[in-house]
């Protein structure tokens, strides 16, 4: 018997798996979140959410995005103890055909697509250039970054490991965090500062560089607090929405992101009033000479709870057009 749906879609990180079928209207349905510590492998994931959604019947295609650099149809996972292959998933579920691609390039196929609730302003409401690439990063297990390269022929994604380029402090209070993560881990990417354990890091280098104990247990309790009044904490979230500025608007230089970038991750969206008070924005426009050139390029808060899963499926739709 065959397939109802046309595909399944979807977006593995370090710390949850989502899953969801796309219909022959190209609609997105039953959506599902899985912990991937609590599965030996990704197949596991896949059959239980087939077994609970499909009636144990496999789409004929797949597209998966994962949190970190696909080589050769492969993922050995940055932050989590798996490795995957198009080949072995092909073998298991027999799928006509798989991509894996990586999850913040699924996100910048998947961010232009968003609108109204699914996104929030950063800054002033300035236009889009519809035809000027497109970045997507975001803050959570790790630190992800990916462009989308627009023409009128088509878009096609740029994946890229740039959460693993060196972190570069702007300020005395930063430079002594860079050195203090330098002496736990030697290299500072910006991935030892902007994720979960990074921000829990930068709190407790605050409270050591002002004599305070740093009371709280992780970055969980750091976000909580931090918005409902501990003032360090509280601190820590401004200096980290700073930092997250400044690196955005670097990358915005770098890849000429005239056609918007959009903030996702696990942090960000819990954060976003923070987010939205002007520091993240007053760090990315702050770019010297080029400062201009950073004014008129939009950014946007991701509100949409699985925008890899809508990129997974706009590049599902790539597929079928093959």
């Amino acid at each position: 018997m065959k397939s109802q749906w046309v595909g399944l879609v979807g977006d593995v990180g370090g710390t949850n798996a989502r899953f969801a079928l796309v219909d022959a209207q190209g609609h997105v349905r039953h959506p599902r979140i899985y912990t991937c510590r609590q599965y030996a492998s990704l197949a596991d994931v896949v059959v239980e959410y087939i077994n609970t959604t499909a009636g144990r019947k496999c789409p004929p295609r797949a597209v998966i995005a994962v949190a970190g650099p696909v080589l050769d149809g492969e993922i050995e996972f940055t932050n989590l103890d798996w490795v995957v292959s198009e080949g072995d998933l092909v073998a298991q579920f027999e799928f006509e055909a798989i991509s894996l691609i990586n999850d913040f390039a699924a996100q910048a196929l998947g961010c232009p697509q968003l609108e109204g609730p699914d996104l929030r302003q950063l800054g002033p409401a300035v236009p889009r250039s519809h035809l000027c690439p497109v970045l997507a990063l975001g803050a959570g297990t790790g630190f992800g970054v990916a462009a989308l390269a627009r023409s009128e022929r088509g878009d096609i994604t740029i994946p890229t490991e740039g959460g693993h380029s060196g972190f570069a402090p702007c300020d005395e209070v930063e430079v002594e965090v860079w050195r203090r993560l330098q002496a736990q881990h030697g290299r500072v990417s910006i991935e030892r500062v902007l994720s979960g354990q990074g921000l829990y890091d930068l709190y407790c280098a605050l409270a050591d560089m002002q004599g305070k104990p740093a009371a709280l247990a992780d970055e969980m309790a750091v976000t909580t607090e931090g918005l409902v009044g501990d003032v360090l904490a509280a601190e820590t979230l401004d200096r980290f929405c700073g930092i997250l500025g400044g690196v955005a608007g670097n990358l915005a230089l770098t890849f000429g992101a005239r056609g918007g970038v959009y903030v996702s991750g696990g942090i960000a969206p819990r954060i976003a009033d923070r987010m939205a008070k002007g520091v993240f924005r007053a760090r990315f426009e702050d770019k010297g000479r080029l400062s201009d050139y950073v004014k008129a390029i939009p950014t946007y808060l991701v509100l949409h709870p699985y925008p890899a899963i809508i990129g997974a499926a706009r590049k599902l739709e790539q597929m079928e057009r093959l």
